[in-house]
């Protein structure tokens, strides 16, 4: 009798023992919580070609510029017609600086914001942003005056005006030029600023220009643009 009750509890036992042992096999869903990772939007800026230019810089970078870029002669497709205009090595740095702004498409796209009949058509500035923008790309810089070199400002000269700012040394702003349209010259302005090219062709073009409609600022009342100034040979 005892025999009987003892294999009972025995089988009673291996059935618990079963049934712990299913309850332990059976898979549970594991909710494994994964951080979420927020990429930041990285914002890479393409090489630049050439440095940042400030008043500092722009000599050295210029006399190097100088090296390696001979060209000096500047085709402008106006609004009017073209006009050629020849640059002078003896004016390296202003020659460097208007090849330079020629292949950076500055001058694109700006205007003949101060014309006088029989005086200058001035240009190289605009009223559009998109101007404004290629300075501050190009960089904030003045160039020194260069005007012992024997040119005069006769008519179909091309020189570069002072910057507007403080200014008592009459230091160029690099990205505006004017063109001498006056019969017989303006040579007043000799020895104080910087004629660094002449119209070669197009005069008639200068001409043109020069004879528009103004309004007290000397802007002219449609405006004239560049658009495009090129490297010719």
């Amino acid at each position: 009798m005892k025999l009987v009750f003892f294999l009972c509890l025995f089988f009673l036992f291996l059935n618990c023992e079963d049934k712990q042992t299913k309850k332990k096999v059976i898979p549970k869903a594991t909710v494994t919580e994964k951080k979420k990772t927020v990429k930041k939007d990285t914002v890479i800026e393409p090489e630049r070609e050439f440095p940042k230019l400030n008043s500092k810089s722009a000599m050295a970078f210029f006399l190097e510029y100088d090296k390696h870029h001979k060209e000096n002669k500047v085709r402008l497709t106006t609004d009017f017609g073209t006009i050629d205009i020849l640059l002078y090595n003896e004016t390296k740095f202003h020659r460097s600086n208007f090849i330079f702004l020629t292949k950076q498409k500055y001058f694109n796209d700006t205007q003949f914001y101060r014309v006088i009949n029989n005086y200058i058509v001035q240009a190289g500035n605009s009223d559009d942003r998109k101007t404004a923008r290629k300075r501050a790309h190009i960089g904030r810089y003045l160039l020194p005056p260069d005007t012992k070199r024997g040119f005069k400002h006769d008519r179909g000269a091309v020189s570069m005006p002072s910057s507007e700012i403080n200014n008592p040394y009459k230091l160029a702003s690099p990205f505006e030029f004017f063109i001498v349209q006056q019969k017989g010259g303006a040579h007043f302005l000799d020895g104080d600023y910087t004629i660094f090219g002449k119209v070669v062709r197009g005069m008639d073009v200068v001409d043109k220009i020069a004879a528009v409609e103004t309004d007290d600022g000397d802007w002219p009342d449609k405006n004239i643009y560049i658009r495009n100034a090129e490297i010719i040979n």
